[in-house]
């Protein structure tokens, strides 16, 4: 498993919380949406099917759950 910085997982937590209209019930549309931008610098548009960092939307997903 990739070892991602604290720095980072700080900064897309940050990030997804500070999304307009966040919710707790959407919460991996958010963590997706936060893992796209960085990936490919811009948030993802209606039907983007471009990949993303699986690995690192997992443990993102996975630190809101834990809070």
């Amino acid at each position: 498993m990739v070892d991602y910085s604290d720095s980072l997982m700080k900064l897309l937590i940050s990030k997804v919380r500070n999304y307009p209209n966040f919710s707790e019930n959407e919460l991996e549309k958010f963590c997706w949406m936060a893992v796209h931008e960085h990936k490919h610098g811009m948030l993802p548009s209606e039907y983007d099917v471009r990949e993303i960092d699986e690995s690192l939307y997992l443990i993102l997903l996975k630190q809101f759950k834990t809070e």
